[in-house]
Protein backbone atom coordinates (compact mmCIF):
# COMPACT_ATOMS: atom_id res chain seq x y z
CA UNK A 1 0.00 0.00 0.00
CA UNK A 2 1.52 3.32 -1.08
CA UNK A 3 2.05 5.63 1.93
CA UNK A 4 -0.41 8.96 3.33
CA UNK A 5 0.68 12.52 1.79
CA UNK A 6 2.25 14.93 4.16
CA UNK A 7 3.30 18.17 3.91
CA UNK A 8 5.83 19.81 6.28
CA UNK A 9 6.03 23.55 6.61
CA UNK A 10 9.46 24.55 8.11
CA UNK A 11 10.28 28.28 9.85
CA UNK A 12 14.04 28.87 9.89
CA UNK A 13 16.49 31.53 9.40
CA UNK A 14 15.15 33.60 11.87
CA UNK A 15 16.90 37.10 12.29
CA UNK A 16 16.09 40.35 13.22
CA UNK A 17 17.24 43.44 12.13
CA UNK A 18 16.55 46.79 14.26
CA UNK A 19 18.20 49.98 13.28
CA UNK A 20 20.29 52.27 15.46
CA UNK A 21 18.53 55.53 16.70
CA UNK A 22 20.56 58.69 15.65
CA UNK A 23 20.13 59.87 19.48
CA UNK A 24 19.49 57.13 21.22
CA UNK A 25 17.37 57.93 24.23
CA UNK A 26 19.13 57.23 27.93
CA UNK A 27 16.02 55.93 29.63
CA UNK A 28 15.20 53.48 26.63
CA UNK A 29 16.37 50.24 26.66
CA UNK A 30 17.36 49.65 22.46
CA UNK A 31 15.87 45.81 21.97
CA UNK A 32 19.23 44.85 20.08
CA UNK A 33 20.70 44.96 23.87
CA UNK A 34 17.96 42.65 24.98
CA UNK A 35 17.07 39.30 23.87
CA UNK A 36 13.98 38.71 21.36
CA UNK A 37 12.01 35.76 20.71
CA UNK A 38 8.63 35.22 18.32
CA UNK A 39 5.46 33.29 18.77
CA UNK A 40 4.59 31.34 15.70
CA UNK A 41 1.51 30.33 14.88
CA UNK A 42 -0.87 28.29 12.04
CA UNK A 43 -4.53 27.81 12.11
CA UNK A 44 -5.40 24.59 13.94
CA UNK A 45 -1.90 24.24 15.07
CA UNK A 46 -0.37 24.44 18.81
CA UNK A 47 1.79 27.61 19.16
CA UNK A 48 5.21 27.52 18.83
CA UNK A 49 8.28 30.08 20.19
CA UNK A 50 11.81 30.22 19.22
CA UNK A 51 14.60 33.11 19.98
CA UNK A 52 15.27 35.53 17.63
CA UNK A 53 18.71 36.51 17.30
CA UNK A 54 19.03 40.10 16.68
CA UNK A 55 21.55 42.34 14.41
CA UNK A 56 21.55 46.31 13.37
CA UNK A 57 22.75 48.55 10.65
CA UNK A 58 26.29 49.10 12.06
CA UNK A 59 26.85 45.07 12.58
CA UNK A 60 24.64 43.25 10.03
CA UNK A 61 24.92 39.52 10.52
CA UNK A 62 23.71 37.27 8.08
CA UNK A 63 20.82 34.59 9.47
CA UNK A 64 23.07 31.45 10.45
CA UNK A 65 21.47 28.42 7.98
CA UNK A 66 23.09 26.10 10.65
CA UNK A 67 20.42 26.72 13.32
CA UNK A 68 17.66 23.93 13.74
CA UNK A 69 14.23 25.35 12.56
CA UNK A 70 12.51 27.70 14.55
CA UNK A 71 9.43 25.85 14.05
CA UNK A 72 7.86 22.64 11.96
CA UNK A 73 4.15 22.42 11.54
CA UNK A 74 3.27 18.60 10.15
CA UNK A 75 0.50 19.07 8.09
CA UNK A 76 -2.00 15.70 6.72
CA UNK A 77 -4.37 16.20 3.63
CA UNK A 78 -7.08 16.56 5.85
CA UNK A 79 -5.05 19.27 7.55
CA UNK A 80 -4.33 21.11 4.57
CA UNK A 81 -8.00 21.13 3.79
CA UNK A 82 -9.17 22.41 6.83
CA UNK A 83 -6.68 25.45 6.56
CA UNK A 84 -8.52 26.17 2.70
CA UNK A 85 -11.57 25.99 4.30
CA UNK A 86 -13.41 29.15 3.18
CA UNK A 87 -11.48 29.92 -0.03
CA UNK A 88 -12.17 29.33 -3.18
CA UNK A 89 -8.85 28.51 -4.29
CA UNK A 90 -7.54 24.64 -3.48
CA UNK A 91 -4.92 24.97 -0.48
CA UNK A 92 -5.23 29.08 -0.46
CA UNK A 93 -6.40 31.22 2.25
CA UNK A 94 -4.47 30.01 5.32
CA UNK A 95 -1.67 32.03 6.47
CA UNK A 96 1.18 32.02 8.93
CA UNK A 97 1.38 34.57 11.76
CA UNK A 98 4.60 35.63 13.76
CA UNK A 99 4.74 37.87 16.66
CA UNK A 100 7.67 39.55 17.74
CA UNK A 101 8.85 40.37 21.40
CA UNK A 102 11.95 42.09 23.04
CA UNK A 103 12.69 40.21 26.40
CA UNK A 104 12.25 36.74 28.17
CA UNK A 105 10.13 34.44 27.26
CA UNK A 106 8.30 33.11 30.12
CA UNK A 107 5.73 34.64 32.52
CA UNK A 108 6.18 36.76 35.37
CA UNK A 109 3.28 37.01 38.23
CA UNK A 110 1.03 35.52 36.22
CA UNK A 111 1.55 37.63 33.36
CA UNK A 112 3.49 37.26 30.07
CA UNK A 113 6.42 38.93 29.77
CA UNK A 114 8.13 40.62 26.89
CA UNK A 115 7.18 43.50 25.23
CA UNK A 116 5.46 43.43 21.68
CA UNK A 117 7.20 44.68 18.69
CA UNK A 118 5.60 43.71 15.76
CA UNK A 119 3.78 41.14 13.41
CA UNK A 120 4.10 39.62 10.33
CA UNK A 121 2.16 37.22 8.13
CA UNK A 122 2.91 35.30 5.60
CA UNK A 123 0.63 33.50 2.86
CA UNK A 124 0.51 29.99 2.28
CA UNK A 125 -0.62 28.10 -0.59
CA UNK A 126 0.08 24.59 -0.27
CA UNK A 127 -1.68 23.60 -3.08
CA UNK A 128 0.42 21.12 -4.62
CA UNK A 129 3.00 20.85 -2.05
CA UNK A 130 2.04 17.35 -1.58
CA UNK A 131 4.22 16.94 -4.56
CA UNK A 132 7.05 19.44 -4.51
CA UNK A 133 8.81 22.06 -2.76
CA UNK A 134 6.95 25.14 -2.41
CA UNK A 135 9.58 28.44 -1.26
CA UNK A 136 7.15 31.23 0.52
CA UNK A 137 9.90 33.85 1.71
CA UNK A 138 12.87 33.91 2.02
CA UNK A 139 14.67 37.13 3.14
CA UNK A 140 13.59 40.33 5.12
CA UNK A 141 9.65 41.71 5.96
CA UNK A 142 8.86 44.86 7.49
CA UNK A 143 7.84 44.67 11.05
CA UNK A 144 5.39 46.64 12.22
CA UNK A 145 6.01 50.34 10.61
CA UNK A 146 8.20 50.48 7.54
CA UNK A 147 11.51 51.36 8.70
CA UNK A 148 11.49 50.37 12.35
CA UNK A 149 12.58 46.88 12.27
CA UNK A 150 12.64 43.82 9.85
CA UNK A 151 12.65 40.28 10.07
CA UNK A 152 14.51 37.80 8.51
CA UNK A 153 12.80 34.29 7.99
CA UNK A 154 12.72 31.09 5.40
CA UNK A 155 9.16 29.86 4.71
CA UNK A 156 9.55 26.34 3.37
CA UNK A 157 7.13 23.29 2.57
CA UNK A 158 8.23 19.78 1.79
CA UNK A 159 6.54 16.78 0.29
CA UNK A 160 6.97 14.50 3.54
CA UNK A 161 5.38 11.18 3.05
CA UNK A 162 4.42 8.50 5.65
CA UNK A 163 3.16 5.27 6.59
CA UNK A 164 0.42 5.51 9.08
CA UNK A 165 -0.80 2.43 11.35
CA UNK A 166 -3.56 1.74 13.87
CA UNK A 167 -3.87 -0.37 16.92
CA UNK A 168 -7.01 -1.71 16.45
CA UNK A 169 -7.33 -2.40 20.43
CA UNK A 170 -5.09 -1.44 23.41
CA UNK A 171 -1.60 -3.38 23.28
CA UNK A 172 -2.08 -5.59 26.23
CA UNK A 173 -4.90 -7.18 24.99
CA UNK A 174 -2.70 -8.24 21.84
CA UNK A 175 -4.12 -6.29 18.86
CA UNK A 176 -4.48 -5.98 15.35
CA UNK A 177 -2.19 -3.37 13.66
CA UNK A 178 -3.60 -1.71 10.48
CA UNK A 179 -1.87 0.39 7.85
CA UNK A 180 -4.52 3.67 6.72
CA UNK A 181 -4.75 5.09 3.57
CA UNK A 182 -7.55 7.29 3.80
CA UNK A 183 -10.55 5.47 4.50
CA UNK A 184 -8.72 2.41 3.69
CA UNK A 185 -7.39 -0.36 6.34
CA UNK A 186 -5.50 -2.91 5.56
CA UNK A 187 -4.09 -5.68 8.61
CA UNK A 188 -0.14 -5.60 8.55
CA UNK A 189 0.69 -7.09 12.26
CA UNK A 190 -0.60 -8.64 14.88
CA UNK A 191 0.45 -8.22 18.57
CA UNK A 192 1.15 -10.44 21.78
CA UNK A 193 1.71 -9.43 24.76
CA UNK A 194 3.16 -11.40 27.72
CA UNK A 195 5.03 -11.45 30.79
CA UNK A 196 8.77 -12.35 31.28
CA UNK A 197 9.56 -13.92 34.06
CA UNK A 198 12.83 -13.66 36.10
CA UNK A 199 13.68 -17.34 35.41
CA UNK A 200 12.59 -17.19 31.97
CA UNK A 201 15.24 -15.21 29.77
CA UNK A 202 14.54 -16.95 26.92
CA UNK A 203 11.16 -16.09 26.53
CA UNK A 204 11.53 -13.87 23.79
CA UNK A 205 13.59 -15.99 22.56
CA UNK A 206 11.73 -18.92 21.58
CA UNK A 207 9.63 -17.08 19.55
CA UNK A 208 12.26 -16.74 17.05
CA UNK A 209 12.58 -20.45 15.22
CA UNK A 210 14.41 -22.70 17.37
CA UNK A 211 17.05 -24.20 14.88
CA UNK A 212 18.24 -20.15 14.85
CA UNK A 213 17.93 -19.59 18.15
CA UNK A 214 20.42 -18.68 20.92
CA UNK A 215 20.77 -17.47 24.28
CA UNK A 216 19.03 -13.95 25.35
CA UNK A 217 21.71 -13.23 28.08
CA UNK A 218 22.49 -10.05 26.97
CA UNK A 219 19.01 -8.68 28.73
CA UNK A 220 20.74 -8.38 31.78
CA UNK A 221 23.33 -6.17 30.49
CA UNK A 222 20.71 -3.28 29.16
CA UNK A 223 18.58 -4.05 33.02
CA UNK A 224 18.57 -5.34 36.26
CA UNK A 225 16.08 -7.82 36.22
CA UNK A 226 16.45 -9.19 40.49
CA UNK A 227 14.06 -8.78 42.70
CA UNK A 228 13.52 -5.43 44.35
CA UNK A 229 11.35 -4.86 47.46
CA UNK A 230 8.26 -2.01 47.45
CA UNK A 231 5.96 -1.60 44.22
CA UNK A 232 7.26 -2.33 41.02
CA UNK A 233 5.91 -3.59 37.98
CA UNK A 234 8.28 -5.82 35.18
CA UNK A 235 8.32 -8.53 33.12
CA UNK A 236 5.85 -6.78 30.24
CA UNK A 237 6.60 -7.94 26.66
CA UNK A 238 4.87 -7.29 23.21
CA UNK A 239 5.65 -9.18 20.30
CA UNK A 240 4.63 -7.93 17.00
CA UNK A 241 4.31 -10.51 14.08
CA UNK A 242 4.22 -10.18 10.37
CA UNK A 243 0.67 -11.75 8.67
CA UNK A 244 2.71 -14.92 8.20
CA UNK A 245 3.14 -15.39 11.69
CA UNK A 246 7.03 -14.68 12.08
CA UNK A 247 8.17 -12.15 14.53
CA UNK A 248 9.75 -8.72 13.12
CA UNK A 249 9.83 -6.94 16.38
CA UNK A 250 9.52 -6.52 19.81
CA UNK A 251 9.48 -4.67 23.31
CA UNK A 252 10.71 -6.29 26.13
CA UNK A 253 10.76 -3.98 30.14
CA UNK A 254 14.22 -4.74 31.55
CA UNK A 255 14.31 -2.23 34.10
CA UNK A 256 11.35 -2.71 36.23
CA UNK A 257 8.99 0.52 37.00
CA UNK A 258 9.98 1.22 40.72
CA UNK A 259 8.01 3.34 43.19
CA UNK A 260 10.94 5.72 44.52
CA UNK A 261 11.66 5.58 48.21
CA UNK A 262 8.41 7.26 50.22
CA UNK A 263 6.70 7.45 47.48
CA UNK A 264 4.45 5.72 44.99
CA UNK A 265 5.76 7.37 41.88
CA UNK A 266 8.24 6.48 39.21
CA UNK A 267 10.74 8.76 39.39
CA UNK A 268 13.43 10.36 36.76
CA UNK A 269 16.34 9.50 38.85
CA UNK A 270 14.96 5.47 38.86
CA UNK A 271 13.08 5.26 35.26
CA UNK A 272 11.97 2.65 34.02
CA UNK A 273 13.16 0.92 30.37
CA UNK A 274 12.52 -1.07 27.63
CA UNK A 275 14.52 -2.44 25.02
CA UNK A 276 13.24 -2.92 21.07
CA UNK A 277 14.18 -5.02 19.50
CA UNK A 278 14.68 -6.86 15.96
CA UNK A 279 15.53 -10.30 14.82
CA UNK A 280 18.57 -10.19 13.47
CA UNK A 281 21.18 -13.30 12.63
CA UNK A 282 18.58 -16.14 13.91
CA UNK A 283 18.00 -14.25 17.43
CA UNK A 284 16.94 -10.90 18.85
CA UNK A 285 19.07 -7.76 18.75
CA UNK A 286 19.03 -4.56 20.42
CA UNK A 287 17.57 -1.67 18.41
CA UNK A 288 16.39 1.22 20.67
CA UNK A 289 15.97 1.93 24.35
CA UNK A 290 13.14 3.59 25.83
CA UNK A 291 13.25 5.09 29.78
CA UNK A 292 10.05 6.39 31.60
CA UNK A 293 9.25 8.16 34.32
CA UNK A 294 6.62 10.16 35.74
CA UNK A 295 7.43 14.07 36.30
CA UNK A 296 6.70 15.66 39.43
CA UNK A 297 5.02 19.38 39.66
CA UNK A 298 1.92 20.86 38.02
CA UNK A 299 2.37 18.92 34.89
CA UNK A 300 2.26 16.02 36.14
CA UNK A 301 3.27 14.11 32.98
CA UNK A 302 5.01 10.94 31.77
CA UNK A 303 8.66 11.59 30.73
CA UNK A 304 10.43 9.71 28.04
CA UNK A 305 13.59 9.42 26.59
CA UNK A 306 14.57 7.35 23.58
CA UNK A 307 17.70 6.01 22.54
CA UNK A 308 19.33 3.79 19.63
CA UNK A 309 21.70 1.39 20.51
CA UNK A 310 24.43 1.22 18.05
CA UNK A 311 25.65 -2.77 17.23
CA UNK A 312 29.23 -2.03 18.49
CA UNK A 313 28.89 0.02 21.79
CA UNK A 314 26.72 -0.19 24.62
CA UNK A 315 26.21 3.78 24.77
CA UNK A 316 23.22 4.70 23.06
CA UNK A 317 22.22 8.28 20.43
CA UNK A 318 19.69 10.32 22.63
CA UNK A 319 17.33 10.82 19.47
CA UNK A 320 14.13 12.23 21.37
CA UNK A 321 12.97 13.06 25.16
CA UNK A 322 9.63 14.65 26.11
CA UNK A 323 6.65 14.87 28.26
CA UNK A 324 3.16 14.21 27.56
CA UNK A 325 0.16 15.19 29.67
CA UNK A 326 -0.73 12.01 32.14
CA UNK A 327 -4.48 13.29 31.90
CA UNK A 328 -4.75 13.79 27.89
CA UNK A 329 -1.93 11.76 26.97
CA UNK A 330 -0.26 13.18 23.40
CA UNK A 331 1.83 12.65 20.87
CA UNK A 332 5.72 11.45 21.22
CA UNK A 333 7.67 12.91 18.09
CA UNK A 334 11.23 11.97 17.09
CA UNK A 335 12.16 14.79 14.80
CA UNK A 336 15.62 15.91 14.12
CA UNK A 337 15.02 19.59 12.80
CA UNK A 338 18.42 20.16 12.55
CA UNK A 339 19.08 18.03 10.48
CA UNK A 340 16.48 18.96 7.86
CA UNK A 341 17.01 18.31 4.30
CA UNK A 342 15.83 18.08 1.05
CA UNK A 343 16.22 16.13 -1.72
CA UNK A 344 13.01 17.12 -4.35
CA UNK A 345 12.41 13.46 -4.58
CA UNK A 346 9.14 13.09 -2.51
CA UNK A 347 11.03 12.17 0.58
CA UNK A 348 12.94 8.51 -0.13
CA UNK A 349 15.83 10.03 -1.13
CA UNK A 350 18.68 8.56 0.51
CA UNK A 351 22.99 9.56 1.05
CA UNK A 352 24.68 7.43 -1.45
CA UNK A 353 26.43 6.37 1.34
CA UNK A 354 23.45 4.88 3.30
CA UNK A 355 22.69 1.52 3.03
CA UNK A 356 20.33 -1.15 5.89
CA UNK A 357 20.77 -4.16 6.44
CA UNK A 358 18.60 -7.35 5.56
CA UNK A 359 18.62 -8.13 9.10
CA UNK A 360 15.86 -10.41 9.61
CA UNK A 361 15.99 -14.17 9.55
CA UNK A 362 13.58 -13.69 6.54
CA UNK A 363 14.80 -10.38 6.11
CA UNK A 364 13.04 -8.89 3.43
CA UNK A 365 16.07 -6.90 2.45
CA UNK A 366 17.19 -3.42 1.18
CA UNK A 367 14.17 -1.15 -1.09
CA UNK A 368 17.45 1.57 -1.27
CA UNK A 369 15.77 4.04 1.17
CA UNK A 370 16.18 3.22 4.55
CA UNK A 371 18.62 4.85 6.40
CA UNK A 372 21.81 3.43 8.31
CA UNK A 373 23.92 3.47 10.25
CA UNK A 374 22.10 5.66 12.73
CA UNK A 375 23.87 9.30 12.09
CA UNK A 376 21.83 9.15 9.13
CA UNK A 377 18.51 9.64 10.69
CA UNK A 378 17.20 13.45 9.73
CA UNK A 379 13.71 15.41 9.71
CA UNK A 380 10.90 13.76 10.41
CA UNK A 381 11.38 9.95 11.71
CA UNK A 382 8.19 9.28 13.72
CA UNK A 383 5.49 10.00 16.07
CA UNK A 384 3.50 7.91 18.28
CA UNK A 385 0.11 9.62 19.57
CA UNK A 386 -1.51 7.87 22.73
CA UNK A 387 -4.06 8.54 25.28
CA UNK A 388 -3.68 9.72 29.27
CA UNK A 389 -3.96 7.16 31.91
CA UNK A 390 -7.82 5.35 31.88
CA UNK A 391 -8.93 6.18 28.76
CA UNK A 392 -9.02 3.36 26.45
CA UNK A 393 -5.71 4.66 24.46
CA UNK A 394 -5.57 2.74 20.48
CA UNK A 395 -1.88 4.34 19.85
CA UNK A 396 -1.38 5.66 15.65
CA UNK A 397 1.61 5.92 14.57
CA UNK A 398 3.54 7.78 11.81
CA UNK A 399 6.76 7.12 10.06
CA UNK A 400 8.51 8.43 7.59
CA UNK A 401 8.92 6.44 4.48
CA UNK A 402 12.53 7.39 3.78
CA UNK A 403 13.49 5.58 7.30
CA UNK A 404 11.00 2.80 6.44
CA UNK A 405 13.08 -0.56 4.08
CA UNK A 406 11.46 -3.16 4.80
CA UNK A 407 9.33 -4.90 7.15
CA UNK A 408 11.19 -4.80 9.92
CA UNK A 409 11.97 -1.03 9.57
CA UNK A 410 8.16 -0.37 10.25
CA UNK A 411 7.75 -3.21 12.71
CA UNK A 412 9.92 -1.87 14.98
CA UNK A 413 8.49 1.56 15.15
CA UNK A 414 5.07 0.20 15.78
CA UNK A 415 7.03 -1.66 18.91
CA UNK A 416 8.10 1.73 19.89
CA UNK A 417 4.65 2.95 20.30
CA UNK A 418 3.45 0.17 21.97
CA UNK A 419 6.46 1.08 24.49
CA UNK A 420 5.40 4.51 24.66
CA UNK A 421 1.69 3.60 25.52
CA UNK A 422 2.42 0.81 28.17
CA UNK A 423 4.50 2.93 29.79
CA UNK A 424 1.79 5.22 30.27
CA UNK A 425 0.22 2.05 32.62
CA UNK A 426 3.79 1.38 33.91
CA UNK A 427 4.30 5.03 35.51
CA UNK A 428 0.24 4.92 37.09
CA UNK A 429 1.19 6.02 40.89
CA UNK A 430 1.10 2.73 42.59
CA UNK A 431 -1.87 3.48 44.86
CA UNK A 432 -4.13 2.94 41.62
CA UNK A 433 -4.70 -0.59 40.24
CA UNK A 434 -4.10 -1.23 36.57
CA UNK A 435 -6.76 -3.36 34.32
CA UNK A 436 -6.56 -7.06 34.70
CA UNK A 437 -4.72 -7.57 31.18
CA UNK A 438 -1.34 -5.78 32.91
CA UNK A 439 -1.20 -8.37 35.91
CA UNK A 440 0.06 -11.91 35.27
CA UNK A 441 -2.30 -14.96 35.38
CA UNK A 442 -5.64 -12.76 34.84
CA UNK A 443 -6.56 -14.86 31.96
CA UNK A 444 -6.31 -18.20 34.82
CA UNK A 445 -8.49 -16.25 37.19
CA UNK A 446 -11.19 -16.04 34.77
Amino acid sequence: MDPCPFVRLTVSGLALKVPVPAKPAHSAVHPISTPCFCKIKLKHSPLQTAPVPTTDDAHPNHPDSSLPAAAVFHLSRSDIARLAAGSIFPGAGCRLHLSIYSGRRGTTCGLSSGRLLGRVSVPLDLAGAESRSCLFLNGWIDVGKPGAAQLHLTVKADPDPRFVFQFDGEPECSPQVFQIQGSIRQPVFTCKFSFRSTSDRNHLSRSIPAETSCSMNWLSSFGNERERPGKERKGWSLTVHDLSGSPVAAASMVTPFVASPGSDRVSRSNPGSWLILRPGDGTWKPWGRLEAWRERGPSDGLGLRFELIPESAGTGIVLAESTLSSKSGGKFLIDLVGAVTSNGNNGRGTPATAASPACSPRGSGDYGYSLWPFCLYRGFVMSARVEGEGRCSRPSVEVSVQHVGCTEDAAAFVALAAAVDLSMDACQLFSRRLRKELYPGHDLVN
